[in-house]
């Protein structure tokens, strides 16, 4: 591109070497260098781009010419600058690829944070990996529906419910619309998916975890066992790493990062076989426990020396899993499914007879007259199904090679983390 342009941004860096001063010009579609001879541009645009500061937003009218050392092989010859508003100096942390603010500083300042080259970049993959998960499942035929946020009970149960004031009555925010999307199986919206907000009060202190997080979730009826909810998983995975591949080029590109398209089947190994490979590598779990943080990646480790970075966990002890997942004696038809080492989605086949998921849910210590609501729905004709919820943020994390969650989630929320 040639001639007069007009570019908006803010000043990422800026040299004065004397008679040249030359700048970098930041926007959300990249960054273009700015250069200013004194010979060449009027003595008093010279000194207003040579009074410059960091993080200035400014309007820059000019010409692009040939550059060879310069980003994209251009830079921009200014005819005149508008300074639209002042930055502050110093900064309260640094914006380029050169300084690692703590993190503190960075998310209390998130705003300038996303100007980071590489946190704006995680945010457009962000957009993209979200778009393109809407965009699969409407082509499959699912149905995108909105559940309620504000609940009268919790899908998952426990100590991790967040409670809310609704007029005079208990409720929470939502763990998961799980119960919600097994009512619809009944409805005859029987492939549905949402994608939205769930809350987890939990007081983790992971790379992995946070109180308020993006939930992709699917339902499908009719399916014959946990195999099919295995294939239909691992093959949205494949289609929509490629669409994400393709459309985010100069993102990953800033990231330093590439995605690896995996091959179809994806590895399954049982529960079992998980603790006897991590055994061998002087890790033991109690059966039916949790793998935590640590030893997720050891596994995942583990399992890419084989090739494998995506790969299902299946065969969970009965213990271990929620009221809603079929059981067969103490091993569920549940399944975990893991990315790198982290844990990103979980499943199974569902529960669709009332008299099993009433003792399920008994067993579990739940009083289902709490639930009817969601048990008149299996009373007449509930077909059989099943699902899984998959965690955005978590994909995301992975595909950028961020270190952690609450990097790819513009507002993060923890149990220190209210504000901004």
């Amino acid at each position: 591109m040639t001639g007069e342009i007009v570019l908006h941004g803010w000043v990422h860096s800026i040299r004065d070497m004397g008679g040249l001063v030359f700048f970098i010009l930041r926007n959300r579609d990249g960054s273009t260098q700015v250069t200013a001879k004194k010979e060449v541009v009027p003595d008093k645009l010279f000194k207003e781009i040579a009074g410059l500061g960091r993080e200035d937003c400014v309007i820059v009218h000019g010409d692009f010419q040939p550059a060879p050392r310069a980003i994209g092989g251009k830079e921009l010859i200014p005819t005149k600058v508008e300074i639209v508003a002042k930055a502050e100096s110093p900064l309260p942390l640094e914006t380029s690829e050169k300084i690692e603010s703590g993190k503190h500083t960075r998310f209390a300042y998130r705003f300038l944070d996303v100007r980071h080259p590489q946190i704006s970049a995680a945010m457009k993959v962000r957009s993209v990996v979200t778009d393109a998960f809407r965009k699969y499942f409407l082509a499959k035929g699912l149905t995108e529906v909105h559940t309620p946020v504000i609940q009268a009970a919790g899908a998952e149960g426990g100590s991790t419910l967040f409670p809310v004031v609704y007029y005079n009555k208990e409720a929470f925010l939502r763990q998961s619309p799980q119960l919600y999307k097994q009512i619809l199986m009944a409805s005859g919206l029987d492939r549905v998916f949402e994608i939205g907000p769930a809350f987890r009060a939990e007081k983790f202190h992971t790379r992995r975890h946070v109180s308020e997080f993006i939930s992709v979730d699917v339902e499908l009826a009719w399916i014959k066992g946990m195999d099919d909810v295995l294939m239909f998983i691992e093959n949205m995975i494949v289609e929509v790493l490629k669409d994400i591949k393709e459309r985010s080029k100069d993102e990953f590109t800033v990231l330093g990062q590439e995605i690896t398209i995996p091959k179809l089947p994806f590895k399954r190994v049982t529960y079992d076989e998980a603790l006897k490979l991590l055994k061998k590598a002087n890790i033991t779990i109690e059966w039916g426990s949790d793998m935590d943080d640590s030893q997720e990646k050891v596994l995942g480790d583990l399992l890419a020396k084989e090739g494998h970075e995506w790969y299902f966990i299946t065969g969970y002890p009965a213990v271990s899993k929620p009221f809603y997942i079929m059981m067969d004696g103490k091993v569920s038809f549940g399944f975990d499914l893991a990315y790198k080492g982290m844990e990103i989605s979980s499943g199974g086949q569902r529960e669709h007879r009332p008299k099993e998921l009433v003792k399920m849910m008994k067993q579990k210590g739940l009083d289902p007259e709490q639930f009817r609501f969601y048990v008149d729905a299996f009373r007449y004709g509930m077909p059989p199904h099943g699902g899984f919820g998959l965690g955005l943020d978590r994909v995301v994390q992975q595909l950028t090679g961020l270190d952690n969650v609450k990097e790819v989630i513009l507002f993060p929320r923890t149990p220190e983390m209210l504000v901004p």
